[in-house]
């Protein structure tokens, strides 16, 4: 039962995350309306390539986390993604936060199902 929901979990997330990696390319969802400090923040992340560097990584997640190789690493390194997605939207747009809280549990629940594979970077040798 425990096997067959995290599998679950993590083809989900991997969906979740191949529709929002492709977005950061295609701009096929619609981008909401937010404050103007917002808007700045953000046009500057798309105008420096920010935000397609985050597709990439989502993407990569998605790919990592469906056939299961790499998940470990990817979900490490999509830590970073979700933790600002969460600020971005705690500061400058809470209204739409729910999305990168989604995000952050998500990612949370990937940590905690890899967890044995990170023994070794939390074992302490002084």
């Amino acid at each position: 039962m425990k096997k067959n929901l995290l599998l679950a979990i993590r083809i989900f997330f991997g969906v979740f995350l191949l529709v929002f990696g492709f977005d950061h390319f295609f701009g096929y969802l619609p981008f909401p309306e937010m404050s103007q400090e917002a808007n700045a923040y953000f046009g500057a992340l798309v105008s420096t390539g920010v935000m397609q560097l985050v597709g990439i990584i989502e993407i990569a997640a998605a790919v990592a986390f469906i056939i299961n190789r790499f998940g470990a690493f990817m979900a490490l390194l999509l830590m970073a993604v979700s933790i600002n997605a969460v600020l971005f939207h705690l500061f400058l747009d809470p209204e739409k936060i729910i999305i990168a809280i989604a995000l952050l549990f998500l990612n949370i629940m990937m940590l905690i199902f890899y967890k044995e594979q990170y023994s070794q970077l939390l074992k302490s040798k002084i």
